[in-house]
């Protein structure tokens, strides 16, 4: 299951970097954050999308800040995992923690 988790990890950044530069090759390797999020909220469906993703990201986040104050998890590995979650996104950051949790759920 470990190794799983590290391959969830890979794909959480090479996925979506991969549809970055998809993104910035359609529009001439510039970027425009206005044009992103024009697209992205482009119909209903990505909305839905958007909305599952932005609540199952925050819950995340709520979810590490209870564990840094309760000192479940160090400063260090809050930042981490914060820096995980705004550079790359929640497809890295849940796998991450999962990873380096791993014995705890055994």
């Amino acid at each position: 299951m470990k190794k799983l988790l590290l391959l969830f990890c890979l794909l959480g950044v090479a996925w979506p970097y991969y549809h970055i530069i998809l993104f910035m090759q359609a529009n001439d390797w510039s970027w425009s954050t206005a044009l992103f999020f024009e697209q992205i909220n482009a119909n209903e469906g990505m909305k839905i999308l958007n909305a599952d993703l932005t609540v199952a990201a925050t819950t995340f986040l709520a979810f590490l800040i209870y564990l840094l104050i309760k000192k479940s998890i160090s400063s260090i590995q809050f930042f981490k995992y914060l820096g995980a979650l705004f550079l790359v996104g929640f497809s890295l950051a849940l796998p991450l923690y999962l990873y380096e949790h791993y014995e705890r759920f055994k």
